[in-house]
């Protein structure tokens, strides 16, 4: 639509930052502060000039509020080893319950596992946990879209974590989203220019 995927990428995460700091510039209108929680999936949160998709050049929602405001941003990365998910095989297809593959060696997901814990949370702006994982490793991304046939390389990029993330949340196996109603595709009614929603 827009020429290509970097071009598309960087559009949709330069307006996700623009909407965010209109929603900042409301409230500090309103209240004289503001401040703000955003959730998303990790490609959009961590700082993109860590990851293979930087050396694309993507760049990504963390990366911009980071530029913008230093270390008054907070990036929070979650990690997992398995478990469950709740993801379409293509865009535009239903979502449905999938069984996630244990990490792969040699990636930050499977260095958590090792550690023999079910959950624990890294603070990354610590010196001794910044040399401790500088170097980069593969790191998995899980997102609207899951394709276990083909995780490696539909799934895992190089990442410097400690780059990337503030902090990283490692949940060893997860549990799959459920929804809160079903409904299926054709049963609702879309406006003709879905999903642009022009």
């Amino acid at each position: 639509m827009f020429g290509g995927r970097v071009e598309s990428w960087n559009l949709r995460d330069t307006h996700m930052m623009e909407t965010l700091e209109a929603l900042l510039a409301h409230l500090r209108q309103v209240s004289g502060t503001a401040r703000a929680v955003v959730w998303a999936h990790n490609s959009h949160l961590g700082d993109a000039r860590a990851t293979q998709m930087g050396d694309g050049g993507e760049l990504n929602l963390g990366q911009l509020v980071r530029e913008k405001y230093g270390p008054d941003a907070f990036l929070v990365g979650f990690t997992t080893h398995a478990g469950a998910v709740t993801a379409a095989s293509n865009w535009d297809e239903p979502a449905r319950r999938k069984r996630v593959r244990p990490s792969i060696a040699g990636s930050h997901e499977r260095l958590f596992h090792e550690v023999g814990l079910e959950r624990f949370l890294l603070l990354l702006r610590a010196p001794s946990m910044r040399e401790a994982l500088r170097e980069p490793r593969l790191e998995r991304a899980i997102g609207v879209i899951y394709r276990p046939e083909t995780e490696r390389l539909s799934h895992y990029f190089r990442a410097r974590l400690p780059d990337q993330f503030d902090a990283v949340l490692h949940i060893d196996e997860t549990s799959a989203l459920e929804p809160l109603e079903q409904w299926a595709h054709d049963e609702i009614d879309l406006p003709e220019t879905y999903p642009s929603g022009m």
